[in-house]
């Protein structure tokens, strides 16, 4: 037997494995990466290239939501201008009651809905809208005008900014997602400079009518645009794009300086905003391999 060649010889390892977990391999470093630690490796695996026309067609929502909440402004001013009278406001409530619900009706989500059980509903709730206008008729007496419009103009911005432009703040009897605490704050944000308007009405029917078309849009138009989107995506096109041509020719008539503003933030919202997203993809790099975390493939209900 040969002593010396058995003492050089060197012992053998077993070959590097790609291992997650399992701690250090015989003879190689806890760092240690052979030539095919690199052939899982994807670049760019989950990236979605968009395109220019859909962008668009989605930034319309967003878009069509500016236009409402630009029309109830001009509701605010004329009301509080005296243009607008009681029965005239009292009119414009029922209009967009009944069409509101004749909308629901020819979608498909008043499948799900029960009418008798709205229709009571809606009843109450105008009831104590009516027995709660003399409080918010006297409710910012003390309080200068200028701060009731710099406060109102806030608070709809937060609005703005806080709204759920991918559904509607009011859901369905059926439908299964409640309502983010980011949209609940965006609703309360807009009814609360609703109350701040309506309080410097001289007549408890003026307040009830401002009140009431105040909380039919901010509560029911996201719900009634959103039936339309589902219904039909033309539809929800003609509609969002005949909603602005009719905003911009109100808000002309009121203020041009106030027009170049919104139609500049039309313009923004809907061409520069999407133009931007699609340019920024391109320096958008993501790298994925055999180093990364493992992700669940099910929902945790529990």
């Amino acid at each position: 037997m040969d002593i010396s060649r058995s003492g050089n010889s060197s012992p053998t390892y077993p070959k590097w494995r790609k291992v997650a977990y399992g701690g250090m391999q015989p003879g190689y470093d806890d760092n240690h990466t052979d030539e095919s630690f690199l052939e899982g490796m994807v670049m760019n695996a989950n990236v979605v290239k968009r395109d220019m026309l859909k962008v668009m067609q989605d930034s319309v929502s967003i878009s069509q939501y500016l236009c409402i909440v630009a029309l109830v402004g001009l509701v605010w001013a004329y009301t509080l201008r005296s243009t607008l009278d009681e029965n005239s406001l009292l009119l414009l409530d029922v209009s967009l009651l009944g069409s509101g619900f004749l909308i629901l009706l020819f979608t498909e989500e008043m499948r799900s809905l029960n009418l008798l059980h709205y229709v009571l509903n809606i009843s109450l709730f105008t009831t104590g809208l009516y027995v709660l206008a003399p409080i918010y008729q006297t409710l910012t007496r003390s309080i200068s005008s200028d701060t009731i419009w710099a406060v109102s103009v806030s608070l709809l911005l937060l609005h703005l900014f806080l709204h759920d432009y991918s559904g509607s703040t009011v859901r369905a009897a059926a439908a299964l997602k409640n309502p983010t605490l980011t949209s609940c704050i965006s609703l309360n944000a807009s009814v609360v400079a609703s109350v701040f308007i309506a309080s410097r009405l001289p007549s408890r029917l003026y307040v009830f009518a401002i009140m009431l078309f105040c909380l039919q849009v901010f509560l029911f138009a996201p719900l009634v645009t959103n039936c339309i989107k589902k219904y039909s995506f033309r539809l929800h096109l003609f509609f969002s794009l005949t909603l602005m041509a009719v905003t911009l020719g109100f808000v002309y008539q009121l203020h041009q300086l106030i027009f170049v503003l919104l139609l500049t933030l039309l313009v923004f919202v809907t061409v520069v905003c999407p133009y931007w997203l699609i340019r920024i993809q391109e320096y958008k790099f993501e790298i994925n391999g055999p180093w990364d975390e493992a992700k669940l493939c099910f929902d945790i209900t529990d």
